[in-house]
C-alpha cells in the first residue's frame, strides 16, 4: 500500500479549497499524505515540524512552505505547542483552465509551480508580505479571493527569499509499512527524548537491525538519526526557553548532558546561542 492519497474538496463557488484554522497542536496525528493540488501553507507563528517529501525539519516563527503536486508532506501542525493557526490554500495546476499559466504573463508563476514540485519555504520579507496578503484574503468574497491569490502567486514567483527542501531528483516511494515505522520511531522518541537514547531499542521498533536501521533512516528522511535527534531536542528547547527555565534546566530537560555540548549544538541548528534566542524570545514578548 503507497503513501495515502487525500481527496481535496473545493470550496463551494470556488475553483480551489481555502481553509483558515485554528487547532490545539495535540490534535494533529503525522499524517503523511499526497494530493494532485498544489498546496501553500502559512502557520501563523509558533514553532512546529515540517515534513515535506524527504524533507524534515523544524520552524521557530511561523512557515510559509509551496508544495508541488502529487508531493508527498505531513500536517505542520505536527510536534508543534499549544494553539496552532494556520491558513492553506489547495489548487491544481488547471484550476484556471489547461493553458492558463501558459500564457506570457505567467511564465514566472509556471517556474515558482515547476521548482515547487522540490517543496519551497520562504522567508525573510517575502514571509512577512505573503503572510498579510493571506489573512486578508479571509473575509473576502470567492472572486476577490481569487484575484488577491494571484497576486501572492506573482510575489512569490519574483522572491529570493526561499529553500529548496528537496533535490531535483529525490524519490518519494514511502509505502504503508514505512509509515507505520516511521510513525513507531517518532512516537519512541517524543516518549523518552528526554533520558538517553538507546539505538538499539530504536532498531528494534523499527524491526531492524542497528546497521540497518541506520541506513534505513537516512535513506528515508535524508538525515541521519542523530542529526533527527538533536534537532528534535532542539527544537523542544526553544519551546522551553520561551518559559522561565534556566538555561541549564532546558538542557538537562531535553537530553542533553552537559550544558557545553548542548550550547554547540544549538548554535549549529539555529544559528544563535541559547542565550541569544532567550534574550531575542524576551525582546518580542
Amino acid at each position: 500500500m503507497k503513501t495515502p492519497f487525500e481527496q481535496i474538496q473545493n470550496d463551494e463557488g470556488s475553483s480551489f479549497r481555502f481553509l483558515h484554522q485554528k487547532v490545539l497542536a495535540q490534535q494533529f496525528p503525522w499524517n503523511y499524505h499526497y494530493h494532485p493540488e498544489f498546496e501553500l501553507v502559512l502557520v501563523f507563528a509558533g514553532t512546529g515540524r515540517r515534513h515535506v517529501g524527504n524533507h524534515l525539519s523544524y520552524y521557530d516563527d511561523g512557515d510559509l512552505v509551496l508544495i508541488g503536486s502529487n508531493l508527498p508532506h505531513a500536517g505542520f501542525g505536527y510536534d508543534a505547542l499549544g494553539e496552532h493557526e494556520e491558513i492553506v490554500v489547495q489548487f491544481r495546476d488547471d484550476f484556471l483552465g489547461e493553458s492558463f499559466f501558459d500564457k506570457p504573463e505567467m511564465i514566472n508563476i509556471k517556474k515558482l509551480f515547476e521548482r515547487s514540485q522540490q517543496g519551497i519555504q520562504f522567508y525573510g520579507q517575502t514571509y512577512q508580505e505573503v503572510a498579510e496578503a493571506l489573512k486578508k484574503l479571509i473575509g473576502l468574497s470567492q472572486f476577490e479571493r481569487l484575484m488577491g491569490l494571484l497576486d501572492i502567486f506573482q510575489i512569490l514567483a519574483g522572491s529570493q527569499e526561499y529553500n529548496l527542501l528537496n533535490s531535483i531528483d529525490t524519490r518519494y516511494d514511502f509505502n504503508q509499512k514505512d509509515q507505520m515505522r516511521l510513525k513507531r520511531v517518532y512516537e519512541y522518541v517524543e516518549k523518552t527524548y528526554q533520558h538517553p537514547i538507546n539505538i538499539r531499542e530504536v532498531a528494534d521498533i523499527a524491526n531492524l537491525t542497528v546497521p540497518s536501521f541506520c541506513n534505513y533512516f537516512k535513506k528515508v528522511v535524508n538525515q541521519t538519526f542523530t542529526d533527527f535527534m538533536n534537532e528534535y531536542r532542539i527544537n523542544k528547547a526553544c519551546q522551553l526557553l520561551m518559559t522561565e527555565k534556566s538555561i541549564a534546566d532546558v538542557c538537562f530537560e531535553c537530553g542533553f548532558t552537559n550544558n557545553s555540548y548542548f550550547s554547540k549544538v544549538f548554535k549549529e541548528i539555529k544559528g544563535k546561542s541559547p542565550l541569544e534566542f532567550k534574550k531575542l524570545v524576551l525582546r518580542k514578548s
